[in-house]
């Protein structure tokens, strides 16, 4: 069986974090080798607390993580909550294995939980970041299109950004894919009603579990976008 290391917090809601990436990752096949940055006590309406793990119980748990077979063959990244954490598991990670980053600054039901410029050399190792519109302007720091936004990463070395669409407005949910040097790709879907918590984790970890497949990064965008769309939909 196929593994990733899923890399973020606990949600005691269980909407959110570690037990979403494990839910959608089930759907792939793919075996999760948790990694935890914090222990959140969340309900769907509010962030009560967070317990962040150590610097140090972070790397020892990617460590050991590392170690279990099969070897985990992609990472995905949700909340960190420090820059210490972010650098621990910088060094941790193998230099060659393919990260998606969702960059989680706060949580859906409103708790801050990164400042922006905390991820360190993160945003430039991940093969996609995957900010939903609000984290596209906070950590890009400035203001106008999604394009240049995402130009403006782009251009301090981040390599791919997969820009969601969930949080805009319209008929049609639509996410667009920026590459240095390559043209824009948009994955666009109709709007579903309602919404549910986790859309960012279960996406970000989708897509990771695709790139073990050998898919190419649009492809392994749009499959993880229709992963999460049937998701939505039961």
């Amino acid at each position: 069986m196929t593994a990733i290391l899923a890399i973020g917090g606990t949600d005691s809601s269980g909407g959110a974090g570690l037990t979403r990436d494990t839910a959608m990752a089930a759907e792939f096949g793919v075996t999760v080798r948790p990694v935890v940055t914090a222990v959140t006590v969340q309900t769907d309406a509010a962030v009560l607390a967070i317990h962040p793990s150590t610097p140090q119980a972070v790397a020892d748990q990617a460590q050991a993580a590392l170690a279990a077979l099969p070897a985990p063959a992609a990472a995905k990244i949700g909340m960190l909550g420090s820059a210490a954490a972010a650098s621990a598991v910088d060094a941790a990670l193998p230099r060659e294995m393919p990260i998606v980053l969702d960059p989680v600054l706060k949580a859906s039901s409103g708790g801050r939980l990164m400042a922006a410029d905390g991820f360190g050399a993160l945003l430039q190792r991940a093969a996609l970041v995957t900010p939903n519109l609000a984290e596209l302007e906070v950590l890009s720091g400035s203001t106008g299109s999604i394009e240049a936004q995402s130009a403006h990463l782009l251009a301090q070395g981040v390599r791919a950004v997969l820009v969601k669409g969930g949080h805009g407005t319209g008929a049609e949910s639509i996410d667009v894919l920026f590459t240095a040097g390559g043209a824009a790709t948009s994955f666009a879907a109709a709007r579903l009603p309602g919404s549910k918590r986790g859309t960012g984790c279960s996406l970000a970890t989708a897509i990771a579990c695709c790139l073990t497949r050998g898919e190419t990064l649009p492809e392994a965008c749009r499959l993880g976008k229709a992963a999460v769309r049937r998701w939505l939909g039961r």
